[in-house]
């Protein structure tokens, strides 16, 4: 675990290096865009259960409710470009250098999620939560994926996301600095 928090803090101060002025372009496109700062932050579960600030540019202009139990999240186009190529989750190399976060490891969850982890599946929170993993790759297109069902909230609980804590409990346990590597170089070729 050493060589994986001496690569994540390097690799994150040379990447914040070059991509410094990028992501403060993309916080002030993301400002006017969204009428907000364009920093978003958000309450998330870290390793040990520890709550820390998670840091995005902002993609949604925020909530308008089209009725009284629905609520409908209003990506702007931009903010949809930014998702596409995962843009949004560059200030995350902030988390990293603080030592909150990993370039792989399991997503951290908002809170009320990592609360449901019982017996082995608290695993998870042994590690630092990653930016990419497994199960980022496989769910790269979870908003799509939830688009297309009826009740996505009942969805992401009973079966997206109970599918991703076995993988994440896989990682854990079969952890390997060549593994990490690997889900490094598929996220940056893959879409």
């Amino acid at each position: 675990m050493l060589i994986k928090n001496l690569f994540d803090y390097i690799l994150a101060l040379i990447l914040l290096i070059f991509l410094v002025g990028l992501i403060i372009l993309l916080i002030i496109i993301s400002s006017i865009n969204t009428n907000q700062f364009g920093l978003f932050t958000q309450n998330r579960v870290g390793k040990n259960g520890r709550i820390f600030k998670i840091y995005k540019i902002r993609s949604m202009k925020g909530f308008s409710t089209s009725s009284v139990t629905t609520k409908e999240h209003n990506i702007t186009e931009f903010g949809q470009f930014l998702r596409d190529y995962k843009l949004d989750e560059l200030p995350q190399l902030f988390n990293i250098l603080k030592g909150e976060m990993s370039f792989v490891g399991p997503r951290p969850d908002v809170v009320g999620y990592a609360d449901k982890l019982v017996d082995e599946d608290r695993i998870i929170l042994n590690v630092k939560p990653g930016i990419t993993g497994p199960a980022q790759l496989k769910y790269r297109n979870e908003d799509e994926i939830l688009a297309q069902v009826e009740n996505p909230i009942k969805y992401n609980d009973e079966v997206l996301w109970t599918d991703k804590v076995k993988i994440n409990v896989d990682y854990v346990k079969n952890w390997s600095f060549i593994k990490d590597l690997n889900y490094i170089i598929k996220t940056v070729y893959t879409k």
